[in-house]
């Protein structure tokens, strides 16, 4: 029986449903992008649950056709700091971490419907998870670079744990992945179809209200499933070589020097990407492949603080979401011009 909680028009909508949390992120019209308020209830439900023995599991999914989430509400943030309101930035991020943390550390099943648009804050609503379920629709990025900020949400810790170096060329390139990609970079699980949703609910459901063993186990190679072939897989050859090093000039001029167009295109995005975001991603992902999910989690707090009184933040966000000209103009001319003391005193 469901349980409903709140009014369906509320941001989030929190349900108990034969034993399962469901949390919906009801923004549909702006792709479910968080804001404080939803992370902030989507937080206090998570932990709610994780002492109800009559919830069993957690089921997170995000309303309409379009996807999970888009990630955060970039332009309240944009809008907080214009009015030097930069707390409340503040707050929002130590909100999302600490759901994010609550995600990965959950005694119970937390599952995450990864359906459509996963961008940013989406990925770090569904990746922590026990169990994360792409589809053929699935779209997945951490486009931060793009917008003068970094990726975040622990992101970096699945990403410089991914093979070799096709995590650094997700979080640097910002570009949109699949969902082949996404099992292969290990942030997802399984591909399944997304029309088979209430299908696999309602196993999820029976698994976890079958004590008949003393086991309430879920097995994800009962699922129907889609084949989705790894867009990356056949550029590993040349992001492993290209990639190698820790000096983000030296990745972009090997990259625009490879004999392969596509390496060739990709140094050239790169060079557009915000350099001060480029030269600071690439210095966190390597101190996050030693790192644990809360080391990186903790990591970025400080660099959000970093960020946020950075000027290619405001001015990403300007070009990509308030204005749209997709014409930003960063800082740095290029990563050659960021100092290395400038990215260590980000990490403080």
């Amino acid at each position: 029986m469901s349980q409903p909680t709140e009014a369906e028009d509320a941001l989030v909508l929190r349900t108990v449903e034969d034993g399962l949390g469901v949390i919906t992120l009801n923004r549909p019209r702006a792709i479910n992008a968080l804001n404080d308020e939803m992370v902030s209830i989507a937080l206090t439900a998570v932990n709610a649950w994780r002492d109800q023995p009559e919830v069993r599991g957690v089921w997170i999914e995000g309303a309409g056709e379009r996807g999970l989430c888009a990630g955060g509400d970039v332009r309240a943030l944009r809008d907080a700091v214009m009015e030097d309101n930069v707390p409340l930035a503040m707050s929002f991020w130590a909100h999302e971490y600490a759901l994010n943390y609550a995600i990965a550390t959950y005694p119970k099943p937390y599952v995450a419907w990864m359906d459509g648009i996963v961008m940013g804050g989406g990925v770090g609503v569904s990746a922590h998870g026990a169990h994360r379920l792409v589809t053929e629709r699935t779209s997945l990025a951490m486009p931060e670079t793009i917008i003068g900020f970094f990726p975040d949400v622990g992101g970096l810790w699945f990403l410089a744990n991914a093979p070799g170096q096709l995590g650094l060329h997700v979080a640097l390139t910002g570009l949109p992945v699949n969902a082949g990609d996404a099992v292969l970079l290990g942030i997802a699980d399984r591909i399944v179809p997304s029309e088979a949703k209430d299908e696999i609910k309602a196993s999820l459901t029976h698994a976890l209200n079958d004590d008949s063993d003393g086991n309430r186990r879920w097995d994800l190679d009962a699922l129907p499933s889609v084949d989705v072939t790894p867009s990356l897989a056949e550029h590993r050859d040349w992001i492993d070589e290209c990639y190698r090093g820790d000096d983000a000039a030296t990745i972009i001029e090997a990259l625009k020097a490879h004999e392969n167009p596509t390496a060739q295109e990709t140094g050239r995005l790169l060079a557009t990407r915000s350099p001060h975001s480029i030269a600071i991603t690439l210095e966190a992902f390597r101190r996050a492949e030693s790192m644990t999910v809360r080391q990186v989690l903790d990591q970025d707090k400080v660099l959000g603080t970093a960020f946020i009184r950075h000027p290619d933040f405001l001015e990403g966000v300007r070009a990509q979401v308030v204005d749209k000209d997709r014409n930003p103009t960063w800082a740095a001319a290029s990563v050659a011009e960021v100092s290395r003391a400038e990215v260590l005193a980000a990490f403080g």
